[in-house]
């Protein structure tokens, strides 16, 4: 009797053995010399091995199909199953053509998508581009598109990890009065980062990434002497680095790496006497080939109506 385990590894398995596992007993009723059981995020196969070839690649455009799509419907399902692979990938067409803007399906298949003009521009920028600065107001999604293209790039396997860091700089608060050991007092600082995380990746997941440091979120301090290569790496808050800050930074990038910076220039929590890193990139990186910058502006807050006139009335003040 042969055994095999399949890993779900970029799917929630929900998604794919569908509620009261009803997808299963479809699977399960195709494959009638297969017993398939289900355990977690894995599949075990024991049964013809012959059989096990032919699930294995049925289940690999089933994947395929959840993953573009973000769920599969009860037509593409059998389709699929019956070898109609035409009829689900006309159904698939016509539902990546209706989401063009979607980055990647979160959890509960919800769609994640470029909102803006600006965040579709950050989508096709990345695209072209190793580096990309994502700077402007409060609201305007940068860290959340940052982190949904970060996610999608792993979900398709082209790179091996996400790196997400942020200078721990002050905000008018003491860091050394806030309770705890060094983790509880740097957490609050990465909190947005873990917060758009929590809405792409299945919390059993996302807890696994972590521990394995398939995904790593730390402060920018502790980037240096590294080199992040193979990954995807996001600096966020990226205005209240310094100069030698964001420059040890940019250098640690590997040969096949992607790197996302974002800021917000009017929210520079630095002393006085510190200059922004970022504000020093923008003046002698913006004409390197490979670097791209994009400003985002009130017009991309996808916050409450309210933050877009709260933006305006600062700007205009200042």
């Amino acid at each position: 009797m042969n055994n095999k385990e399949i890993l779900i590894e970029n799917l929630d398995p929900l998604e794919l053995l569908g509620h009261n596992n009803r997808n299963l007993k479809i699977l399960q009723a195709h494959f009638p010399k297969l017993k398939i059981v289900s355990r977690g995020n894995q599949l075990i196969l024991t049964g013809d091995e012959l059989e096990m070839e032919l699930f294995e690649g049925k289940f690999t455009q089933l994947e395929a199909v959840i993953f573009k799509n973000g769920t599969i419907s009860d037509s593409q399902f059998k389709a699929l199953l019956a070898g109609d692979i035409a009829q689900s990938k006309n159904e698939l067409v016509e539902s990546n053509t209706h989401n063009a803007d979607v980055i990647l399906h979160g959890n509960g298949g919800k769609a994640i998508k470029a909102k803006t003009p600006n965040q579709k521009l950050m989508v096709e920028h990345i695209q072209n581009n190793d580096i990309l600065f994502a700077i402007g107001p409060a609201g305007t999604g940068k860290t959340y598109t940052a982190v949904a293209l970060a996610v999608k790039a792993l979900k398709n396997k082209e790179v091996r990890r996400i790196i997400l860091a942020r200078p721990a700089v002050e905000a008018g608060e003491s860091l050394g009065f806030l309770p705890g050991d060094l983790k509880e007092k740097i957490d609050p600082y990465l909190r947005p980062l873990y917060d758009a995380l929590d809405d792409m990746i299945p919390a059993e997941k996302l807890k696994q990434y972590l521990e394995t440091r398939v995904i790593e979120i730390a402060p920018l301090a502790f980037m240096r002497g590294r080199t992040l290569d193979n990954a995807f790496v996001i600096l966020d808050e990226a205005q209240n680095a310094t100069d030698l800050q964001l420059k040890m930074f940019l250098t640690r990038m590997g040969p096949h790496a992607k790197f996302i910076v974002t800021g917000d220039l009017s929210q520079i929590d630095l002393p006085k006497k510190q200059l922004s890193g970022l504000l020093k990139a923008v003046k002698i990186l913006e004409e390197i080939d490979g670097i791209k910058f994009q400003y985002l502006t009130y017009e991309d807050v996808v916050r409450h109506k309210l933050v877009k006139d709260i933006i305006k009335a600062y700007d205009k003040g200042e």
